[in-house]
């Protein structure tokens, strides 16, 4: 059942939201070659615990660190390392805080050093099909208009996207109704209402969009070895339009 927020619950999630945007900011200033993931995952949980904030991946379902970070092929729910990252990897770092009870999502690519230009491109694509699905959340579209905007930037850019992994709703629970798809048919699924918060976090990959899970459980990696890149924002939907809660 979906679980629509009053605009002061909203506004407490852009709380939340604005210690993950911060924590973001800081990364981008952190990510060279040499750093180590394990580092990064450190200094985020340490930042959100100074905000007050609880870093919700830890512990979840057993996860034993802040965040996710995922390198190269790995597309999502990579494990934190101690290995050095290198000049132009390719990185995604995703995190979730929760203040005073409410939670906001965010993940973000970041290229390690300098990156070849076709990677570059990836990067570029996946980011703008991110805001192209942002902005069919308006209350009256449905759930399949945010699909069809960001499938529609894939196919133009010969990329594919990860099924696999879809945006969800979110709010005092990681993970509430709707579902998300990130491929999808315009004016198909469930229509969007005033009070909805929802993530949208499409990832594009070169190759196939098929993937492989780690002995781990939770690392995901494409099946060829074609990299990834993901974007992820918390949106809210709100009578003047998408509110973003995560920027």
């Amino acid at each position: 059942m979906i679980q629509y927020k009053t605009i002061d619950e909203i506004g407490k999630m852009r709380q939340a939201g604005r210690i993950v945007a911060a924590c973001h900011r800081e990364i981008g200033m952190r990510i060279k070659p040499g750093v180590t993931t394990l580092e990064i995952d450190r200094f985020v949980e340490g930042y959100m615990l100074k905000c007050g904030a609880r870093p919700v991946q830890k512990g979840y379902k057993g996860y034993p660190y802040a965040t996710c970070a995922s390198v190269g092929e790995v597309v999502c729910h990579g494990f934190p390392q101690d290995a050095p990252l290198l000049e132009g990897e390719l990185v995604t770092i995703d995190m979730v805080a929760e203040l005073d009870g409410w939670m906001a999502d965010s993940a973000w690519t970041y290229a390690v050093g300098r990156v070849d230009r076709e990677t570059q491109r990836l990067m570029n694509a996946t980011k703008f099909a991110l805001y192209q699905g942002i902005k069919k959340a308006v209350a009256g579209n449905r759930i399949g208009d945010i699909g069809y905007a960001v499938q529609t930037v894939a196919d133009g850019e010969k990329y594919a996207v990860v099924e696999a992994f879809i945006g969800h709703g979110i709010g005092r629970r990681l993970h509430e109704d709707p579902q998300v798809h990130h491929r999808g048919k315009a004016g198909t699924g469930k229509r969007l209402r005033e009070g909805m918060v929802i993530t949208i976090e499409p990832i594009f990959v070169r190759g196939y969009p098929d993937i492989t899970i780690d002995a781990d459980g939770w690392t995901a990696r494409t099946f060829d070895g074609s990299w990834g890149a993901q974007y992820e924002h918390t949106v809210a939907v709100t009578s003047s339009g998408p509110l973003i809660l995560t920027d």
